[in-house]
């Protein structure tokens, strides 16, 4: 199953600081799951002057319960980091070459 994540990090002057204290977790788990081919692609979400405000993934699981188990424990989740999350199932367009 795959999933669309967008999520905004809160805007609270804490903010930044809580997404830089568990961001190298945050870049090791993601690498972890593009080694597992379940990270499909991801990247900051940025303001008008570069700075990060949020997150975008797109990832693949075997199932719900995968999802949900990787979920909980994405540091950005249990670092308060995001606050206002969209979580989408989709199904990406692979054109036939």
């Amino acid at each position: 199953m795959e999933y669309l994540i967008t999520a905004f990090d809160g805007t609270d002057d804490g903010a930044p600081a809580r997404r830089l204290a568990v961001r190298d977790a945050h870049l090791a788990g993601a690498q972890v799951l593009a080694e597992r081919g379940e990270l499909l692609s991801g990247g900051a979400i940025l303001d008008e002057d570069g700075r990060m405000i949020g997150s975008s993934m797109h990832v693949a699981f075997a199932d719900e319960a995968a999802f949900r188990a990787w979920y909980d424990a994405e540091p950005y989740i249990t670092g308060d980091v995001w606050r206002d999350v969209s979580v989408r199932p989709m199904r990406i367009f692979r054109p036939i070459v």
